[in-house]
């Protein structure tokens, strides 16, 4: 049984409203209860004093590539390097994510995604099941994703041999090996065989997500019907929305059933077009994601790679020939710029920062302060900047938002 800890002062930001003079009583990994004023510490109980500070519900990342110099497909430590420096960031749990790669790199990335979620440290952000920028994806849209691993669901699907480097049949059948450890599935449903991967994907328990496409809004409708549930990036890697063509984007924000990534760094998408797309999705169909790769944290000019190609750090990441190839966000700035820059108050920040992608992933008793909830928390300061981090009731990280450095 673990030592009763106290947390007092502090804002606490909880699904409905904001508390102010209460405290926060863990005990044995989850919170115990929300309690008037501050408590007497007995033997062996712990107080700490947090004034003018606020504690959210832990950020959930759902789509990171990496972080500090670390790509979660940097061999087997990858993942485990990137779960390491996640919690100075306020990220409690994330899923490990993957560009279009050969069947060796991806069949060592999701046995280490595995790994990871089979060795837990409370110092350490969880990891949560995969999600696969995958190898199905359009070609005209794939952006920095690699053309030559790109492959067709059609053929995939119908067991295509090797085209002399790899076939899609390989990628499938390591996605089918390893679906217990595979939390999203990013494809295009318009190309041949779309829909009927997305229909094996859903048989096999994975998440698909619509993403890196040119669907029409008739294929994206048809996408949804046959089960997708998710969008990455909406916005980004995907046609513009005009008011004649709605398209891809203009179906996920018509979709009550389909819950939306938006990068939310104030490059990727403008400040505006957030305030929009939260407005019309709502705050329950909304996860705010990083989209973060090894150069987030970096300081700018910095190099490092994505999935083992060169990019350089500036307001984003990009390829040597200029290609947009993610960002180098944190999830604290995440938050900063929803605050600041999009006019969401605290509480409406963490419900899409950590509330809505913890149900949307299926985390009973994850994203919410309340009694029997995992203590899985984000303090941070006046300024948005962390404080501290707790995953499971312990102390995962401490100390001041500095800027990071490869180790």
């Amino acid at each position: 049984m673990s030592a009763r800890v106290f947390l007092s002062g502090a804002h606490l930001v909880l699904p409905d409203r904001l508390e102010t003079g209460r405290t926060l009583v863990i005990e044995d990994g989850r919170i115990m209860d929300i309690v008037a004023g501050p408590r007497e510490v007995g033997e062996g109980e712990t107080r700490v004093n947090l004034p003018d500070c606020f504690i959210l519900p832990g950020f959930v990342d759902v789509h990171v590539h990496g972080i500090a110099g670390h790509d979660v497909l940097d061999g087997p430590a990858g993942v485990a390097e990137v779960a390491a420096r996640l919690p100075r960031h306020g990220v409690t749990a994330f899923c490990p994510t993957s560009i279009a790669c050969e069947p060796r790199t991806l069949g060592r990335f999701l046995s280490a995604v595995g790994d990871a979620r089979r060795t837990v440290t409370s110092t350490s952000a969880r990891v949560l099941g995969a999600h696969l920028e995958s190898n199905f994806i359009n070609p005209s849209f794939a952006g920095a994703q690699p053309q030559d691993c790109l492959r067709i669901p059609a053929a995939a699907l119908a067991g295509e041999p090797a085209n002399g480097v790899f076939s899609g049949t390989e990628i499938l059948d390591l996605i089918d090996r390893y679906c217990a450890d595979i939390a999203i599935l990013t494809l295009a449903p318009e190309l041949d065989g779309g829909f009927a991967l997305i229909q094996h994907a859903v048989r096999e328990g994975i998440r698909v997500s619509l993403g890196h496409s040119g669907a029409t809004f008739e294929q994206s409708q048809a996408a949804i019907q046959a089960g997708a549930r998710h969008a990455t990036h909406l916005f980004n890697r995907m046609p513009a929305m005009t008011h004649r063509e709605p398209g891809l984007a203009g179906a996920i924000l018509a979709s009550e059933d389909v819950a939306a990534e938006l990068i939310c760094d104030g490059h990727h998408v403008h400040p505006a077009i957030l305030r929009t797309a939260i407005a019309a999705k709502g705050l329950s169909r909304v996860m705010a994601i990083t989209d973060g790769t090894a150069g987030s944290g970096l300081p700018e000019g910095a190099r490092t790679t994505l999935g083992g190609r060169p990019i350089t750090v500036s307001e984003v990441a990009r390829l040597d020939d200029g290609t947009l190839a993610g960002s180098v966000a944190t999830m604290d700035r995440v938050f900063a710029c929803l605050v600041t820059q999009c006019g969401l108050d605290v509480r409406e920040a963490a419900q899409i920062c950590a509330t809505t992608p913890a149900r949307e992933l299926g985390l009973v008793g994850f994203g919410v302060l309340a009694p029997g909830a995992a203590a899985d928390l984000t303090v941070i300061n006046a300024h948005y900047a962390p404080v501290q981090t707790w995953i499971g009731g312990e102390l995962a990280w401490s100390g001041t938002s500095t800027p990071l450095a490869p180790s």
